[in-house]
């Protein structure tokens, strides 16, 4: 897998492929420093260290997590490229079903570039 698909257009995903431009689906993606390996593995653990993450499909610089919604059960799908050629981990996270998400696509990813900020900071 070379590329993340698209967002569709309601607000419920977010996306370091989608344009620049497009501010409600638009994320940067996270610096990879080091290894790509460690990184990937990295990442692993501090995914699954949030609330009601699964790892449902891992294969060579590609991740794949549901998280699941505490209240009404609602799956999220969340992809992750380790791109040691561009030094960055792209991603994209995505309500299954709905057309609003009350931007909790936008606040995992902010939250998971703050933990995974923190540990390069240390």
């Amino acid at each position: 897998m070379d590329r993340l698909p698209s967002c569709p257009e309601s607000p419920n995903c977010v996306s370091t492929e989608a344009d620049p431009s497009d501010a409600r689906h638009h994320a940067a993606p996270l610096d990879l420093r080091g290894d790509p390996a460690q990184a990937r593995e990295r990442l692993k653990r501090i995914v699954l260290a949030m609330p009601r993450a699964r790892l449902v499909e891992e294969s060579g610089d590609h991740l794949h997590f549901t998280f699941t919604s505490r209240l009404f059960r609602f799956v999220d799908d969340v992809d992750f490229l380790v791109d040691a050629e561009t030094g960055t981990i792209r991603f994209r996270s995505a309500s299954r079903v709905g057309y609003g998400d009350l931007g909790a696509n936008r606040k995992r990813m902010e939250a998971l570039r703050a933990r995974w900020e923190a540990e390069e900071e240390r």
